[in-house]
């Protein structure tokens, strides 16, 4: 953890000095891992980068992406519709594996961490639910983006993802889009960070976009202001 946190700084620093050297005057986060592990928290506390603006959360507010453990229970928190869930370790693996049997097929099990996009499986037996959850816990199959696993729900249905841009107090909705993780034709096959997206998305009108930004936008900006999250930057809503 201490390498890691080393590793960080020394990139943060190099990123300070070209910002420095090029006289940027805007800076804009896209990766998630840069905003998890606190840059938005180095400017902030830096005297010659704190004046210069800086799109993205600091890094209690970017773990909305970067546990998704955290994520549900913000979620819940908030009264923001979402699927039952479980987090499992391995200190309360047997609870997985009787939530497990709480729900029908197919078992969706999510790495917590950052996993790139590739840290969910949607499995078809209760089986290979049982032993993917092991080999995630147990064997680290995503590193330690699984030592913590959330088991989740399935829900069927077409999904979208909705784009809000914020300060933490009032916000913008960006165009939806859709896109499409299943490798194989038929959306079959294991998930990827994306094999492709449309935008805008057919099936988003107004009456549908109204109840997004009443029933999950909207609290969630509330939900911000309410934990305290100064949060300056992207959410996105899927």
């Amino acid at each position: 953890m201490r390498h890691q946190h080393k590793h960080w700084c020394n990139r943060f620093y190099r990123n300070k000095k070209s910002i420095i050297e090029n006289n940027i005057q805007l800076v804009i986060v896209g990766p998630e891992d840069p905003l998890v592990h606190g840059i938005a928290d180095y400017f902030l506390s830096d005297d010659q980068l704190k004046s210069i603006p800086l799109i993205g959360p600091q890094a209690k507010g970017a773990m909305l992406e970067g546990s998704k453990d955290f994520a549900k229970a913000f979620m819940h928190r908030h009264a923001i519709p979402t699927a039952k869930y479980c987090t499992v370790t391995q200190n309360n693996f047997e609870e997985g594996l009787s939530f497990l049997k709480t729900v029908t097929a197919p078992y969706v099990l999510k790495a917590d961490g950052l996993a790139a996009g590739k840290g969910v499986l949607i499995l078809e037996s209760i089986a290979d639910a049982e032993e993917e959850l092991r080999q995630m816990i147990f064997d680290k199959k995503f590193g330690a983006a699984s030592a913590s696993v959330v088991i989740e729900e399935f829900i069927s249905g077409i999904e979208m993802s909705c784009f809000v841009i914020t300060d933490g107090i009032s916000y913008k909705t960006l165009p939806e889009a859709k896109d499409y993780k299943r490798i194989g034709e038929g959306d079959t096959g294991l998930n990827t960070g994306g094999m492709g997206a449309v935008s805008p998305v057919p099936f988003a009108n107004a009456a549908f976009m109204q109840k997004v930004e009443e029933r999950i936008i909207k609290p969630t900006i509330e939900g911000l202001k309410k934990d305290n999250m100064n949060y300056c930057g992207f959410i996105l809503l899927a």
